[in-house]
């Protein structure tokens, strides 16, 4: 045996040859094409350090950022029928959702949390673009209320951040009927004179613009959010006329009073807790204010 050729050799060689790096470890900006570390990326809330273009986040990870110290507790949504018109296109509707599941690690396209923002006691529900592009099926509708019925349980605000292509074909009518449902929810929480505040977030459109995403208190909208019923280009197809510059983009609505602000993801929390202790009449937030403490039962007196 050749100790230099079959041990040195290899040793050598494995210590200066390229080692392969993960996949997963760089994001390219699919914006301005810059290349951004993985890291440095969740840091930044997804936004492109270079060009600042928000890219999607998931509603888990904007709930660990929303919440103080990033506790929240999820709501339960009730679960409606798996696949109530059997709908097969190229897969299986089941399999479509086994599918989505999987690759979000969640179980339907909106997430329902409560916890505590500033000390504010909230209740928020979220979106994932990632699962079935946030599509509105019965689930959604689901969600929606079971969130606003919380919320007036609680005497809580609810916040709500859209990010849907519109209504899930696969529940044809049964999706639809979401957007009366979300809307007499919405109503719920006005009769109950609890505030509702939107961020809308890209893209929102179709049903869901039509519906709930549309209702808030306040609107507020992430930059260069498309928001929108229809899409640019089936407009400028039905009207054969080119459309304007920025057109369904947040700052396009915002200078045409569609919006109420138009804020930056790192300013969005803030605003946020400002906005709701001002709406339920509650005194400003402290900065740098720690989590309400939890309460303790006091110890039985002996007798």
């Amino acid at each position: 045996m050749n100790w230099i050729s079959n041990y040195v050799r290899p040793k050598i060689n494995s210590l200066f040859s390229r080692r392969e790096m993960p996949e997963n470890l760089w994001t390219k900006c699919p914006d301005c094409g810059t290349m951004l570390f993985h890291r440095e990326l969740a840091d930044n809330l997804n936004v492109c350090s270079n060009c600042d273009h928000h890219m999607a986040i998931s509603p888990r990870d904007r709930f660990m950022t929303l919440f103080d110290n990033g506790i929240f507790t999820e709501v339960k949504v009730p679960e409606p029928p798996a696949d109530p018109l059997q709908f097969k296109d190229q897969k299986r509707y089941p399999d479509r959702l086994k599918a989505a599941q999987k690759a979000t690690g969640e179980k339907e396209a909106m997430l329902v949390a409560e916890g505590e923002m500033g000390r504010t006691p909230i209740v928020a529900v979220a979106q994932d673009f990632s699962f079935m592009a946030g599509s509105m099926g019965m689930y959604v509708g689901n969600a929606l209320i079971a969130a606003a019925e919380r919320a007036i349980k609680l005497k809580r605000p609810l916040v709500l951040f859209s990010a849907a292509g519109g209504a899930r074909m696969q529940e044809g009518i049964l999706s639809l009927m979401q957007m009366p449902r979300t809307t007499v929810a919405v109503q719920m929480l006005k009769e109950a004179r609890l505030p509702y505040v939107v961020v809308l977030t890209h893209p929102t459109t179709g049903g869901v613009t039509a519906s709930y995403a549309m209702l808030g208190d306040v609107q507020i909208s992430e930059p260069n959010a498309l928001i929108c019923f229809a899409g640019p280009r089936v407009i400028e197809q039905t009207i054969r006329e080119k459309l304007p510059e920025g057109f369904q983009r947040a700052e396009y609505l915002y200078d045409h009073g569609m919006l109420d602000r138009v804020t930056h993801r790192k300013h969005l929390r803030d605003e946020l807790i400002t906005i709701l202790r001002m709406l339920m009449g509650q005194p400003p937030a402290v900065k740098g204010d720690l989590p309400a403490p939890a309460m303790v039962e006091p110890a039985a007196t002996q007798g």
